[in-house]
């Protein structure tokens, strides 16, 4: 038996790999009703963090070389597919082309966009294309960006945007569609598209049933029954949050893991370090994000563990001793050269990972950057004004409300927690209240509330049995005449040492600058600070803006198809937000996570934030209905948006009264120009069922609730369509990226009191009178907390490096609709104005609250609209478009 030699053996395998080019006539002259339709495709190959994968790339040229390319078949919007067996028609299909080149094309080591050519024979009896699809035959799967067809017969350009991760075909049951970059309501698709939209919508809704895989792309909701061990023992154990009345909770993404063996209502975990949780795949984070979130972990993980190291030598294990230790986490480190000669280095890193561990912005490598809040002066934080400035302009400021009742009442059933009402009487404010009565105040619209009361009462008796030593706080405040706030009193209340039935047991302590009363004021303040920071952090943050939207992000995926309208106008404000809200319940919120480590309510926390969701009311999140509720606010038809604030000078409600606005003109003329009449919406029927699956499933739990708009009118979906971009976008901005700035520096906002107010007679009342600093700082939080704490709020408050602001989109040609695109143009104009008149208004004087005693200006909602820099980083600014960290 003879052998072949290798040249034969090469190209019998090349006429076998391109038999069906060797079958064409090479003088087949194409005919004249058939054209060529050139197009190119921009994709990023596999990687692995910033780098390519060299071995995916590899088996992907291989099976390139074997003729198992990426195919694309254009689908007529015009001309139908012969039908069968009555099936709707549906357009016809294309020839088969492939991608060009992909062996020859050279990409670089980093992950990056590539281009590839295809040619596409069109006839041009198939009329308008108006979809495609794609099959991938290689080894590995590539994140498939845009296609753009030119000199489409009779049409020109056609532009398709798909940002979709493409798997090789085995893994789906189902083509690869996607659709030109041209809006369509349900009722205006071409015909011929129809059943390839719906066929879409149907495979991301899924079966409902089985484990999910990575490749999968189904949107399908869950209760959060996935935060508690219960295999690990009892204290691990956690109820599940939603479907019942105990504990109601917005829905979370399914992924379809197996219960656990002790109780099968609870869904198993991965390992902790996991970060491979089940989101739908075009939901996960981008390289560049991912990578910076890593270098962010990183980074905290030595600057915790350094000075813990050396804890182990001071003679007061996980405490601060002194103030100046707690300074010492952000002085010193290495310093790394901010100049022309690591600015080239970082320019000649290509990987976001090791730029972000060597940035040339002057921030210190080992040691945790300086809070802002201390940069000025390092004592400013302990004023009286810091501390009421940060509830109109800190990381919290959607809480203080009017008070228009003294003493202030509980709303708690009195047959079950006794006399909840407040102990506080006249005589003990009225002597800091510049002259006024309390009957004067509340009548001209001047004494205002922190009240963290009855939200933390009914769990303080639980709380207080673990390491936690903490109050339910009452503050009361005056508006002065200089239009800062003055506090007044701050009353810690108990539950009743005999039962809760008893009601409760309140102190009011009032302020004092010298000895001992003046230490009792600070660690007063410190109680209040606490519960404002745990309420905030679970409330504000958590539940008010990561948890709800997250049913909105699946119901918009489930059934608005990515040629509605609506679904175009919301989606850059849905990315990565079930990324992160997935990565928050595997690694904060879980048992035994960070969050319950370093926040009060510890194991009490998530089902605490369920109780408080029985009074969420989605209209109530607009911003000026909230201001309204709070008594910030009164209706004034003559003020530019409908209102007038109370406290003229409130920097959060000032600017975001302005943001609100420019969203609200955005929906509105983008909602006009799809839908002229109340009746288009109502026979709409995607956007039907959208509304209906939010409210009956996505938060299922509040579907009989009265308040839901019905969905009838424009002025509704509007109405709905802004509350979703603020909450998204403004609201997360303002309660998320001035924790570094704010609560960077933990004796500014502790988030844990390991004690109770120290009582006269006693040791530690003692030590209050001749050392207060450390009487303080082991009411607080301790080391280790505090390290894990910033740690968390660091990685937390920074912007990635590819970040999309409000006012900007990842592509330009997000839609083929001139209208549209020109009134976002508007949009984005709008914010820029907002920025410019923000910085003036912390320039003027006059506006005490906006810069306050710690000389920190209120950028929180400067929305960054302008910045295309990409720089990220601990900024204290900017409105990302979504809940995206």
């Amino acid at each position: 038996m003879g052998f072949c030699s290798s040249s034969t053996v090469a190209r019998d395998v090349m006429d076998t790999v391109c038999l069906k080019k060797s079958n064409e006539k090479p003088n087949q002259k194409v005919s004249e009703s058939k054209k060529i339709i050139r197009g190119t495709v921009v994709l990023m190959k596999k990687n692995v963090l910033d780098f390519n994968d060299l071995k995916a790339s590899l088996f992907d040229r291989i099976h390139e070389f074997l003729g198992k390319g990426v195919s694309m078949q254009l689908i007529s919007a015009t001309q139908p597919e012969p039908a069968a067996n009555g099936l709707m028609s549906r357009g016809k299909i294309g020839k088969i082309a492939y991608l060009e080149n992909w062996i020859t094309t050279i990409t670089s080591l980093t992950a990056g966009d590539t281009a590839f050519t295809v040619s596409i024979d069109w006839d041009e009896s198939m009329g308008v294309p108006g979809a495609l699809m794609i099959r991938n035959h290689h080894h590995s799967q590539f994140y498939l960006k845009t296609i753009t067809l030119d000199d489409v017969p009779g049409h020109g350009r056609v532009h398709f945007v798909c940002n979709s991760w493409v798997y090789p075909a085995h893994r789906y049951k189902y083509n690869r569609i996607f659709f030109s970059n041209k809006a369509y309501l349900p009722s205006q698709t071409p015909e011929l598209l129809l059943p390839y939209r719906e066929e879409e919508l149907s495979n991301l809704r899924g079966s409902g049933s089985g484990e999910l895989k990575e490749w999968d792309r189904v949107y399908d909701y869950a209760y959060y029954n996935d935060l508690g061990s219960p295999d690990k023992g009892p204290g691990y154990a956690r109820p599940v949050l939603g479907g019942s009345q105990e504990y109601p909770y917005p829905r979370r993404g399914r992924t379809g893991r197996k219960p656990t063996k002790t109780d099968p209502n609870s869904e198993s975990r991965l390992f902790l370090l996991s970060l491979d949780i089940y989101v739908p795949r075009d939901e996960r984070f981008g390289h560049v994000k991912f990578s910076d979130f890593l270098a962010y972990a990183l980074k905290s993980l030595v600057q915790i563990l350094l000075p813990e190291l050396r804890s182990l030598c001071d003679k007061t294990i996980d405490e601060f001793d002194t103030f100046e230790d707690v300074l010492d986490l952000y002085e010193g480190g290495i310093k790394l050269p901010n100049g022309p000669t690591l600015k080239k280095l970082r320019d000649r890193v290509p990987w976001e990972l090791l730029k972000e561990l060597l940035r040339s912005d002057g921030e210190r490598f080992l040691k945790f950057p300086m809070p802002d809040v201390i940069k000025g002066d390092k004592c400013a934080w302990r004023t009286d004004e810091e501390f009421a400035r940060e509830m109109l302009a800190g990381v919290n400021p959607v809480n203080i409300t009017r008070l228009q009742e003294f003493p202030p009442t509980s709303k708690l059933d009195p047959k079950v927690y006794g006399n909840q009402n407040s102990s506080i009487r006249k005589e003990q404010i009225e002597k800091n209240m510049n002259g006024l009565s309390v009957e004067e105040a509340i009548k001209s619209n001047r004494l205002f509330i922190l009240d963290h009361h009855d939200a933390l009462m009914t769990y303080l008796r639980r709380i207080n049995t673990t390491t936690t030593k903490t109050y339910a706080t009452r503050t009361f405040l005056l508006l002065q005449e200089d239009g800062t706030l003055k506090p007044l009193a701050i009353e810690l209340s108990l539950p009743h040492p005999q039962g809760e039935h008893h009601g409760a047991v309140s102190k009011v302590f009032t302020p004092a600058e010298d000895g001992i009363e003046a230490s009792v004021w600070q660690l007063a303040k410190a109680y209040a600070a606490v519960n404002d920071s745990g309420y905030h952090q679970l409330i504000s943050h958590w539940l008010n803006t990561h948890a709800v939207i997250e049913p909105f992000i699946i119901a918009t995926n489930r059934q608005l198809s990515v040629l509605h309208p609506i679904h175009k106008l919301l989606q850059p404000h849905f990315r990565d937000t079930m990324n992160i809200n997935a990565l928050a319940r595997q690694i904060l919120i879980n048992a035994g996570g960070v969050l319950e480590k370093t926040v009060f309510p510890a194991q009490y926390a998530m089902e605490m934030s369920a109780v408080i969701y029985k009074n969420w009311v989605f209209t109530e999140q607009a911003l000026p209905a909230d201001l309204l509720k709070r008594g910030m606010a009164i209706s004034d038809p003559s003020s530019p948006h409908g209102l007038r604030l109370l406290i003229e000078d409130y920097p959060f409600a000032v600017d975001g009264l302005e943001i609100w606005s420019a969203i609200e003109t955005w929906v509105t003329e983008y909602c006009t120009f799809y839908y002229p009449t109340d009746n288009v919406i109502k026979s709409d029927s995607e956007l039907q069922k959208w509304w209906e699956e939010l409210r009956n499933e996505g938060h299922g739990d509040k579907k009989d609730e009265p308040w839901w708009p019905e969905m009838q009118t424009r002025a509704e979906l509007i109405q709905s369509c802004t509350i979703i971009i603020w909450i998204a976008s403004a609201l997360h901005a303002a309660v998320n990226f001035g924790q570094w700035p704010y609560a960077g520096y933990l004796p500014n906002r502790p988030t844990i009191s390991r004690r109770f107010m120290p009582e006269p007679g006693t040791d530690e009342y003692a030590e209050l009178e001749t050392n207060p600093d450390v009487a303080f700082l082991k009411t607080i939080t301790s080391q280790l907390q505090t390290l894990l704490g910033v740690s968390l709020i660091e990685i937390l408050s920074r912007h990635s490096t590819d970040e999309i602001y409000l006012g900007q989109r990842d592509t330009l040609e997000w839609t083929s609709d001139g209208e549209a695109l020109a009134a976002f143009d508007r949009f984005g104009e709008k914010l820029i104005e907002i920025e410019n008149r923000i910085t003036e208004m912390n320039e003027d004087e006059r506006w005490k609250n906006r810069v306050g005693p710690v000389k920190m200006p209120y950028t929180l909602l400067y929305p960054s609209t302008s910045d295309y820099s990409r720089e990220g980083g601990l900024t204290g600014k900017g409105i990302p478009n979504s809940v995206s960290i």
